[in-house]
């Protein structure tokens, strides 16, 4: 009777001590809680300005403004068309010298090739004729002069001599100009006069001061007229070519300016006026053909770069902030919103590209909003310190 006894003594000792020691474990856990406004103070997008800060920073209420936004196209530079010409040989026959390569810069009438052409033996042959024809009308007109005088002939005679001497003189003419149309120097055309020397080739001379951009042209090569085989352009003005969307199109016109950057020349800034605005819409691309002429004195701008331009879009009614308003944080935008008296808040945002110093806003924040325009960047400092702290 003893052993039982005994052993439920020691277990209603454990059991009593156990709930003791669980009593004193949860009033020993109880802590007191943080309050409310202190884990609002902990969000570390807001950011409280003490009173005597609040002259650094200046609020706006967000509103709608008038924006006239720039359009960016892709073009590239191309000659002037007017200030270009194709040459060809002006008689048929067979290349002999080449004179000229692609960049070199040319004057008007210099050679670029010259064509061996039995066309031009045969011309030269018919001028000499047409000017020995000239030469004895010139003579029978002075003999026929001297007759009349001394009462041999009437004057009937002597009209008939003159018409013949003046379509003489019209047939040489007409030789020499079709000679120069073929590429005879007048310095070769005077010795075939005087001198009776027939000039073996006809030169293909350069119409346009400027530079080669084109040869297609080799020598031993057969040349006909009509076939291009240079091409010269005078390089000191350039257009730029860029295609409008069309949704664009009827807001742009003719004189209006242009902002050109060519990245092949480091993105460097140029700006020329709309010379030219297409009259159709490209049905491949839906876009209209805008052409921009700009200075070109270094002729560093070369045909075929590629550039970006930029013009003028339609006005149109919609939210805006200044960029400075803008805080970059975590490749996002951002702007600073007034919640209360001193309070703010870093906002994302998702903002339009910059029109003359204002941000046009997509999405994010509506109308009366009031934001920090004038010191977000030293605002975001303080949120950052206050976070760190």
């Amino acid at each position: 009777m003893t052993r039982p006894s005994l052993h439920f003594q020691r277990t209603a000792l454990s059991m009593l001590l156990g709930t003791s020691v669980l009593f004193l474990s949860a009033c020993g856990d109880k802590a007191p809680k943080a309050p409310a406004s202190a884990t609002a103070e902990a969000d570390p997008l807001n950011v409280v300005i003490k009173p005597e800060m609040a002259s650094q920073f200046k609020v706006e209420k967000l509103e709608k403004q008038e924006i006239t936004p720039w359009v960016e196209i892709s073009g590239r530079i191309e000659a002037n068309d007017r200030s270009v010409t194709r040459i060809g040989a002006a008689v048929t026959g067979r290349v002999t010298e080449v004179l000229a390569e692609v960049g070199d810069r040319v004057q008007r009438g210099q050679a670029l090739a010259r064509v061996a052409s039995s066309e031009l033996t045969s011309a030269q042959m018919g001028f000499l004729k047409a000017h020995s024809a000239a030469s004895q009308a010139e003579r029978a007109v002075e003999r026929a002069r001297q007759l009349i005088q001394a009462d041999v002939i009437g004057s009937a005679e002597l009209q008939r001599r003159e018409s013949e001497l003046a379509v003489a003189r019209a047939e040489l003419r007409a030789a020499g100009d079709q000679l120069r149309l073929m590429g005879l120097p007048t310095e070769a055309i005077d010795r075939l006069k005087d001198q009776g020397t027939l000039h073996p080739v006809a030169a293909v001379s350069a119409t346009l001061a400027g530079v080669v951009i084109e040869r297609k042209v080799s020598n031993g090569q057969v040349a006909q007229p009509g076939d291009h085989l240079f091409t010269v352009a005078d390089l000191d003005t350039v257009w730029v070519v860029g295609a409008l969307p069309e949704q664009t199109a009827r807001s742009v016109q003719a004189g209006q300016t242009v902002l050109i950057e060519v990245p092949a020349l480091g993105n460097r800034a140029l700006t020329g006026k709309i010379v030219y605005v297409g009259d159709t819409v490209s049905p491949e691309t839906r876009s209209v053909t805008i052409r921009t002429q700009v200075d070109n004195p270094k002729r560093d701008l070369k045909p075929q770069m590629l550039a970006s331009m930029r013009v003028r879009g339609g006005t149109q009614d919609m939210l805006a902030l200044p960029s400075q308003a803008v805080v970059r944080e975590n490749d996002r935008d951002h702007v600073f919103v007034r919640t209360a008296d001193q309070r703010y808040r870093l906002t994302p945002v998702e903002l339009g590209p910059a029109q003359d110093q204002v941000r046009p806003v997509i999405k994010g924040l509506s109308a009366g909003a009031e934001v920090v325009v004038e010191g977000a960047f030293h605002m975001n400092n303080e949120r950052k310190r206050a976070e760190l702290e």
